[in-house]
């Protein structure tokens, strides 16, 4: 067996000397990546073996492990695992290390922190270096946002650490990358790119990678995170649309996530008759209502029928609530199934009810701090909760009861909710001992957290392929970055900011969220962060938009504003972009409005697949006039041209790319093609609102 793995794009073969484990070559350019450094009874290590080529396993879409394993040099019965996953056609290589031990050994910090080095690799050909960075939390649209930072020279010179998790350098013609699979909100980092001269760069952990003590032996392995790298002829922008589709196709094999189906989640109507009518957000979840919400949502064309909390007898066991629905799940699953619709339902993975058999048979796994058990809190109108740790036994627990859920009720979306990145200190758990302080089990069970998380959902779509897994993300403090999204999608957006984000008065009432209501303004905070899409695809960040036909527009005053469809065009033209969100009070649709809704996404789903793997391009700033979104899939010319104005006018668009003629759009829009075949679009606003055109 050859020691090289070959592909058409690229080849990776072990090294042969202690500066290099492996590099990753094309014909025109080379990375090197040197020898990841543990610290093993209290002295370095550093990871060099000479690897044999020794095992090759076929993954989901042609995707390929490949595994070399050798005896670590400097220390005699450890043995260090690469495994390296390729895929056709793309660039991008997803790796990691395992460390193995033939007799015990401990991961020691004698200096009182993380003392690891994942690999070392320079970028000193290419001429520029930005760090892209995913887990900024961007108060003003309250949601995780994206952001870009070239990286100065100076930064290499003193030494300098940016956080990423990805890295690109670029020449203009060839270009790099680098990323690893990790997750917190910015800049609060468990990994760090270290900056060094002839623009070296090595990634090194900062905190929670390990406990001091942590042991190794014939039972215990040490897993690294995974990583990614990819080299191209091309500039950053080619490098942008390879990784997209890394993460689109390749990164994860539960394929289910990747899909743009149209979700409808019931919560903002909870929500509002608690805020507006004063009555207790379950006041409505009951079979009566939901059944009818399912009628209007297969009208609309919604794929999945997501019931948000309440739908539970008590947490921890997640039984269904018979007195609310009296046949089970039954006549709400027969129901979806005579549409060809999926179920979802609400979940939160650490919390268990006190007179829970999940609890009295898990106390052992129950969350402490500083050696103390919060108190009970009762989770929206149920039975007062637990949190449980994630990090201990409790997660395969969950992943069981999760399987069971998708066998005995036919559910097979689950929406993940408040789940914060830290809060577990307990020894008796997997993130530390008696002999760690408090802080170190607490970095450390925040940084298993999310690799926890991925665990339980790759278990579950492992036994059930079809089942989706996401992660609400709609407040800050969890964990954002590339882990989740090897096994499951997020959640982005709910409500939006509140009163406290602008610096305003909560209302007399305690509401604080300001996106009630639909309108242009929501829609605006929603938009903000499908720049997300250049990296990764906007089908993985799911949000919410309102139906709403007609409404009233001042609540708080009493008076009412019946409104035209522009809201119902918005939130169209909107979600169409690859967020794919509903979110309302479907039995307050006139049926016009649902009708109206319902073509439109019938003509989305002709071409919703092209436009999940066309990359954004964005002409115009969120809120301006005229706002246009291009998403149209380069090999076919089919996808999509959504555009918003906050003015009334005349406004023209000429796309980028050249789409197919056949076209389906709304009022106010006209079509024609310049010589070159690109479609120059006449958009006609009488007031604000958001105009559509369907290619293909």
């Amino acid at each position: 067996m050859t020691n090289t793995v070959k592909t058409d794009l690229f080849s990776l073969s072990p090294a042969a000397h202690k500066d290099c484990l492996w590099e990753y070559r094309t014909d025109l350019g080379l990375l090197s990546f040197a020898p990841p450094s543990f610290e093993i009874d209290g002295h370095e290590c550093i990871g060099f073996a000479v690897l044999e080529l020794a095992e090759t396993v076929t993954l989901h879409r042609g995707t390929t492990e490949h595994r070399w394993r050798g005896s670590v040099a400097d220390c005699p019965g450890l043995t260090l695992e690469l495994q390296a996953r390729v895929s056709p056609g793309n660039p991008v290589v997803r790796f990691r290390y395992i460390l193995h031990s033939a007799r015990a050994h401990t991961m020691t910090k004698t200096a009182g922190f993380d003392s690891l080095t994942y690999y070392s690799v320079s970028f000193d050909t290419l001429s520029s270096v930005t760090e892209v960075r995913l887990s900024e939390f961007n108060e003003m649209v309250h949601s995780f946002c994206p952001s870009e930072h070239p990286v100065k020279l100076t930064s290499f010179e003193i030494g300098a650490d940016v956080a990423g998790p990805i890295l690109v350098g670029s020449d203009g013609a060839q270009s790099a990358l680098l990323a690893y699979e990790h997750g917190a909100q910015y800049p609060d980092s468990f990994l760090t790119y270290s900056l060094g001269a002839r623009h070296t760069i090595s990634l090194k952990a900062v905190k929670g990678n390990y406990w001091h003590g942590r042991v190794l032996d014939p039972d215990n392995s040490f897993e690294t995170v995974w990583m990614h790298a990819a080299l191209l002829d091309g500039n950053a922008d080619s490098m942008a649309v390879a990784y997209r589709e890394f993460i689109l196709r390749h990164q994860s094999g539960n394929k289910e996530s990747r899909k743009p189906y149209i979700f409808y989640n019931t919560w903002n109507h909870q929500e509002r008759i608690k805020a507006w009518e004063k009555r207790p957000y379950l006041d409505d979840m009951n079979e009566t209502r939901m059944l009818a919400e399912i009628d209007v949502a297969h009208r609309m064309g919604v794929d999945v029928f997501v019931i948000d909390t309440g739908w539970y007898q008590k947490t921890g066991d997640w039984r269904v609530n018979l007195e609310r629905f009296p046949s089970g799940m039954k006549a709400i699953t027969d129901r979806l199934t005579s549409y060809k619709m999926k179920l979802g339902l609400w979940f939160n993975p650490t919390v268990a009810a006190l007179t829970s058999h999940a609890y009295l048979s898990h106390q052992d796994c129950v969350m402490t701090h500083q050696g103390v058990r919060p108190p009970p809190h009762e989770v929206w109108e149920t039975e007062p909760s637990m949190s449980l740790c994630l990090v201990s036994r409790w997660a395969d627990s969950f992943a069981a009861e999760l399987i069971r859920l998708v066998g005995e009720l036919g559910v097979t979306y689950f929406k993940w909710d408040a789940i914060g990145q830290y809060g577990c200190d307990d020894p008796s758990h997997n993130h530390g001992t008696v002999n760690n302080s408090d802080r170190e089990r607490g970095d450390c069970y925040a940084f298993e957290q999310v690799r926890a998380m991925a665990r339980v959902v790759d278990t579950l779509c492992s036994a059930c392929p079809e089942a989706i897994v996401d992660f609400d993300i709609t407040e800050g403090g969890r964990s954002v970055g590339l882990a989740f999204l090897s096994a499951g999608k997020y959640f982005l957006i709910n409500n939006g900011p509140y009163n406290f984000n602008f610096d305003m008065p909560v209302p007399a009432d305690g509401n604080v969220n300001l996106f009630f209501y639909p309108g242009p303004a929501r829609a605006w905070i929603c938009r903000t962060p499908l720049i997300y899409d250049k990296w990764i695809p906007t089908v993985l960040f799911l949000t919410h938009y309102l139906p709403d036909d007609h409404y009233q527009k001042y609540r708080w005053s009493g008076t009412t504003e019946v409104m035209d469809d522009s809201n119902q065009w918005i939130c169209i033209a909107s979600l169409v972009l690859g967020q794919n969100g509903i979110w309302g009070d479907l039995l307050a649709l006139s049926s016009a409005g649902v009708d109206r809704i319902g073509a439109a996404l019938a003509q989305y789903k002709r071409v919703r697949d092209y436009i999940t793997s066309a990359s954004l391009v964005r002409t115009g700033t969120v809120a301006g006039s005229p706002e246009v979104y291009e998403k149209i899939d380069p090999l076919t010319g089919r996808g999509v041209v959504s555009a918003f104005a906050s003015a009334a006018g005349h406004y023209s668009f000429i796309t980028d790319s050249v789409p197919d003629r056949n076209t389906w759009f709304n009022e106010g829009v006209t079509v024609t093609w310049d010589a070159a075949g690109h479609a120059v679009i006449a958009l006609r606003f009488e007031h604000a609102g958001a105009k559509v055109v369907f290619f293909g």
